[in-house]
C-alpha cells in the first residue's frame, strides 16, 4: 500500500512527486500512456511566464511568480535548459496602449520584478523585427523559454532516484475508500491501495474530481495550434513575443525555443473532444495572421519544418483548483492547470507536498538529493573533451540523428536510464532526435534498431509514442533481421 498515489505524469504530477520524495512516504504516479510528458506538457508553448497577467490574489498569480523565482535552482538542479530571454507584450493601436498599463499595474500587484513600459523606438530598438504598426510595449525581463519535455523528465526522473515508482500503461478506471479510510484504485493493470490521491489529470481532472465530489467543476479542452520553424529562423527575434491578453489567453506569440527554433503559436479553441490534438487549417491560417500582425516578414509557411497542436485544461473560472476536495477528506486536487501551469509546476509542487505532509505527518526523508543530470549532450563540450568521450564510448562518435547530430550514445542513455525511453517520441523528448529539419526520416530505422537491440523489442512491436502508433506491421517477403 502507498502512502500517496499521484494521477498523471505531466510536468505537474512529477512536480508533486519530487517534492514528495524529500519526505519518507511511499509515493506511486499512474500514468495511462507509456511515458511521462505525454499530454498538455509536451506540447505548449514553452514559456516561463513572468506573472503579470493573472489576476492578483488568485492562486494561478501566487503560483505563477513562485514558480518563476525557483526556475534557475530547478533547472541547475535537474540539469534542464532555461534561459530568461525576456518577453515583450506589444501594442500595435494606439487606442489599445492604456492595457500595457494595467498589465505593469497588475504584475506590481503581484510581485513581478524588473518590467518596463517601453515606447515606439525603445521598442523597436529591442526588436528590430517588430511590426511598423508598433505603439509600445511591456518588457518583463524575468521571463525565459524552457524545455518542457527536460523539465517534465527531470522532475521525474529525481523523484524516482528519490524513491517514487511510477507505473506506465496504467489507466486509472475508478475508485473507492473502504470503511477504514483507505483508497482503492482499479485500473486496467490490476488494482492500487493508498491513504491518499492525488488528481493531477490534465483535461481528465474533473473527471476525476467529480467521481467523489458534489461540488462539480469543468473542464474544457482548449486546442492550440502552433507552426515550428527551422533553426535558420531561431534569431529572428530574441525575446518572446506577445500581443495584448484576451479573455481566451496570452494569444499568439513568437518565441525562440531553448533549443534554437522559433515557435509561433497557440490558438484558443475551445472543444468537448479530450483527445483531439489534430491541427486545422482554420487554426493554422489563424496562427499565420496572428503571428504576421505583430512580426513582420516571419515566412512560416516557407520555413515550417513542423505543425502540432495541445489541449490545455481550461477550468471555467480560469483558475487553478488546489489542495483537499472539502467533501472528500483525503482526495486532492491539482486541477484545471492549464497556462501558466508550466511556470507554476515547481510551485505547485511545492505547496501541494506540503498541504499533504502536514496532513499526514510525513518525516524529512534526510537521504534526499535534490541532483539529477539528463542525458550527456555532447555539443556541450569541448573538442578535446568530446574526444576522450569518443575514446571511452565510441557509441558517442556514431551520428544517428544527423539533423540534431545526436550520437548513437546518447541514444543508448535515454533508453537505459532510470524511467528511459520505450518508443521514439521517448528517445525524441530526451535527446531531440527525430526533432530536426527532416523530422525523423533519417534517422528512424536506426533508432529503430537501437530500441530493438537494447530492449529486445521485436521491430513490430516498437511504437512511435505507445499505443497502436506502430511503425511497421508485419515483415514483407523474404529477409532477415541484420
Amino acid at each position: 500500500m502507498y502512502d500517496v498515489i499521484i494521477i498523471g505524469a505531466g510536468v505537474t504530477g512529477c512536480a508533486i512527486a519530487r517534492e514528495l520524495s524529500r519526505y519518507k512516504a511511499e509515493v506511486c504516479v499512474l500514468e495511462r500512456e507509456e511515458d511521462v510528458c505525454c499530454g498538455t506538457s509536451k506540447a505548449n508553448s514553452a514559456i516561463v511566464h513572468a506573472g503579470y497577467d493573472c489576476v492578483p490574489g488568485s492562486l494561478m498569480a501566487k503560483m505563477n511568480v513562485r514558480g518563476n523565482e525557483k526556475m534557475d535552482q530547478i533547472a541547475e538542479e535537474l540539469d534542464v535548459p532555461f534561459k530568461r530571454n525576456g518577453s515583450l507584450v506589444v501594442c500595435i493601436h494606439e487606442d489599445t496602449l492604456d492595457g500595457l498599463q494595467d498589465l505593469y499595474d497588475r504584475g506590481i500587484a503581484n510581485g513581478v520584478k524588473g518590467m518596463k513600459l517601453l515606447n515606439r523606438e525603445e521598442t523597436l530598438a529591442m526588436e528590430p523585427n517588430l511590426s511598423d504598426d508598433t505603439q509600445g510595449a511591456l518588457f518583463a525581463s524575468t521571463a525565459g523559454i524552457i524545455s518542457p519535455f527536460r523539465l517534465t523528465i527531470g522532475f521525474a526522473e529525481n523523484a524516482n532516484k528519490n524513491g517514487v515508482d511510477f507505473r506506465f500503461n496504467t489507466a486509472v478506471e475508478n475508485f473507492k475508500k473502504d470503511d477504514e479510510g483507505i483508497w482503492h484504485i482499479r485500473t486496467n493493470n490490476g488494482e492500487y491501495k493508498t491513504r491518499c490521491i492525488v488528481n493531477a489529470a490534465g483535461v481528465y481532472s474533473d473527471k476525476f474530481h467529480n467521481m467523489v465530489s458534489e461540488d462539480k467543476i469543468h473542464i474544457t479542452p482548449r486546442r492550440g495550434d502552433y507552426y515550428i520553424m527551422d533553426k535558420e529562423m531561431g534569431s529572428f527575434v530574441s525575446k518572446t513575443i506577445f500581443p495584448q491578453p484576451t479573455a481566451y489567453g496570452k494569444g499568439i506569440l513568437v518565441a525562440p525555443t531553448i533549443d534554437g527554433n522559433l515557435l509561433a503559436g497557440p490558438t484558443a479553441i475551445d472543444l468537448e473532444d479530450k483527445e483531439a490534438t489534430a491541427t486545422t487549417q482554420d487554426g493554422l491560417d489563424q496562427v499565420l495572421a496572428g503571428a504576421g500582425a505583430h512580426v513582420k516578414g516571419l515566412q512560416i509557411q516557407r520555413k515550417c519544418i513542423r505543425v502540432f497542436a495541445g489541449l490545455r485544461a481550461h477550468e471555467d473560472h480560469h483558475e487553478f483548483v488546489l489542495g483537499e476536495v472539502k467533501d472528500c477528506p483525503d482526495f486532492f486536487d491539482a486541477a484545471g492547470i492549464e497556462s501558466p501551469g508550466l511556470s507554476s509546476s515547481p510551485a505547485i509542487g511545492e505547496y501541494m507536498a506540503g498541504l499533504i505532509s502536514d496532513k499526514y505527518g510525513f518525516r524529512k526523508n534526510e537521504h534526499f538529493d535534490p541532483i539529477s543530470k539528463g542525458v550527456l549532450n555532447p555539443k556541450n563540450l569541448s573538442i578535446e573533451e568530446r574526444n576522450e568521450l569518443i575514446k571511452k564510448n565510441p557509441a558517442y562518435g556514431n551520428i544517428v540523428c544527423r539533423c540534431e547530430s545526436i550520437s548513437e550514445g546518447e541514444i543508448m542513455d535515454a533508453i537505459n536510464r532510470p524511467l528511459g525511453a520505450r518508443s521514439l517520441d521517448g528517445i525524441k523528448r530526451r535527446t531531440r532526435a527525430g526533432m530536426g529539419r527532416c523530422q525523423a526520416g533519417f534517422c528512424t530505422p536506426r533508432q529503430m534498431d537501437i530500441l530493438h537491440r537494447e530492449l529486445g523489442l521485436p521491430y513490430e512491436k516498437i511504437t512511435k509514442m505507445g499505443g497502436d502508433s506502430y511503425i511497421v506491421r508485419e515483415r514483407s517477403k523474404g529477409g532477415e533481421d541484420k
